[in-house]
């Protein structure tokens, strides 16, 4: 059992870290975005296998570029982000179906966490905690810019720049998440903790604790049960997060 104690950090933090940012995106209505991100990142993982490099470079790589990409188209057209991205979604989903070798793309779509080296593991934990201390730092301001962006800007908040690191960290948080859940998934592991949250959450400082909270017991359950079972934890995950998701609107209801 001692040789699934780093995937199940990993996996915890990883966890935490894309549940924490879901809640952003859920409270401003871009769940799908979220969902969409990560079909953007299938190219850059194609082009890694290619070139045998690590996916997770790749991925983050094309993921960031896109993410400057709908930023820029954004603040230059009267179309909605989602829309935006939708575009950037299906031309990326359809170039990364063309060039990801067949032979790799069930792990691209799917991932395994449970395939990470220690040099990957480690790394995946030290962005993870930063990403977690960078936003739990400025939630406030990004917050605030989410519900009232013309309040936010007259406080002294350049809501474009906001927009704009909000997508950055949203885009490398995506790209670890895909080597646990893949880029299939990955939409779930952003979504779902933070859907299950909103549930039965009362305050905002409450809804990102509950969050993370989720995130990281599914995470955990996840990778133990799929050991157990012998079963890819990605799905397992997943459908965790479900059970969850079920049992918190169940519980909201009666509460009613």
């Amino acid at each position: 059992m001692h040789d699934i104690i780093l995937p199940i950090i990993v996996s915890a933090l990883v966890a935490a870290a894309a549940s924490l940012l879901g809640s952003f995106a859920v409270l401003k209505r871009m769940a799908l975005v979220g969902d969409a991100l990560s079909h953007v990142a299938l190219p850059g993982i194609a082009i890694a296998l290619l070139l045998n490099i690590n996916p997770f470079l790749g991925a983050l790589v094309f993921l960031l570029f896109a993410v400057a990409g709908i930023w820029a188209v954004q603040n230059k057209s009267t179309l909605p982000i989602d829309t935006i991205v939708g575009v950037f979604f299906t031309s990326s989903l359809a170039l990364g179906a063309l060039i990801t070798p067949e032979h790799e793309l069930l792990e691209a779509l799917f991932g395994n966490v449970l395939d990470l080296g220690w040099v990957e593991s480690l790394t995946s934990i030290a962005i993870s905690l930063l990403l977690i201390a960078l936003v739990l730092k400025i939630y406030k301001t990004i917050t605030l810019n989410m519900i009232s962006p013309e309040i936010a800007h007259s406080v002294g908040i350049n809501t474009k720049l906001m927009d704009l690191l909000y997508l950055l960290i949203f885009a490398i948080a995506v790209a670890q998440g895909i080597r646990f859940v893949g880029a299939l998934m990955m939409g779930s592991l952003v979504i779902v903790p933070a859907a299950t949250a909103k549930n039965i959450s009362k305050s905002i400082t409450g809804y990102m604790r509950w969050s993370m909270a989720f995130g990281i017991a599914a995470a955990v359950l996840g990778i133990i049960i799929s050991r157990l079972a012998m079963l890819p934890p990605g799905p397992v995950f997943i459908l965790l997060c479900s059970i969850f998701f079920i049992i918190t609107f169940i519980i909201s209801i009666f509460k009613k």
